[in-house]
């Protein structure tokens, strides 16, 4: 009788002290900084475009890249959209060009513009796009995150003209995701 008590006190107090260690916190979205992201382009209804967009933070800049393909030779208006919503099959669920600041649209390199506008990125005649930009207008922290936002290809080169620039329709869009925090 005594051993099925003695196997209880014993499997009680192992419990007790399994719950009492501390364990290190683990690192949230919420608590840490954020240093890298990750969007997977998918197409919108019509096209083939596809692409992975990758985002890295270092020392107030944003380092972009991006690979694409099946886009038609040429530029093509390259943004971040306010809304991560993806759920359309044209893309314009993914609203207007991120623009906190409400400032009008412009060159990446303006000194007023939309943070999320990035300029163009240019297809060979193959159909495949590079696109690299360090920027530090736009952040993966703060107000201006792009953490959940959309980016976006557009069909047309972007010409900067007000208000968004003419770049037409959305060929393929995802949502900005964190890959990464410290």
């Amino acid at each position: 009788m005594r051993t099925p008590q003695l196997i209880v006190m014993t499997s009680m107090f192992l419990l007790t002290l399994t719950a009492c260690q501390s364990t290190e916190p683990q690192k949230s979205a919420t608590s840490s900084h954020v240093s890298k992201a990750v969007a997977v382009l998918t197409p919108s209804s019509g096209s083939s475009v596809r692409g992975t967009v990758t985002f890295s933070e270092e020392n107030g800049s944003v380092t972009i890249s991006a690979s694409l393909t099946g886009l038609t030779p040429g530029q093509h208006g390259f943004h971040i959209h306010e809304w991560g919503d993806i759920n359309c099959s044209d893309g314009m669920c993914t609203g207007s060009h991120f623009n906190p600041t409400g400032s009008q649209h412009g060159d990446a390199d303006a000194t007023e513009r939309h943070v999320g506008d990035l300029g163009n990125s240019d297809a060979d005649a193959s159909g495949n796009a590079t696109f690299q930009r360090t920027d530090s207008v736009l952040s993966l922290n703060g107000p201006h995150s792009v953490i959940g936002r959309a980016i976006v290809v557009h069909a047309n080169q972007d010409d900067f003209s007000q208000p968004t620039g003419n770049a037409g329709g959305r060929v393929a869009y995802g949502v900005i995701g964190i890959s990464e925090i410290q």
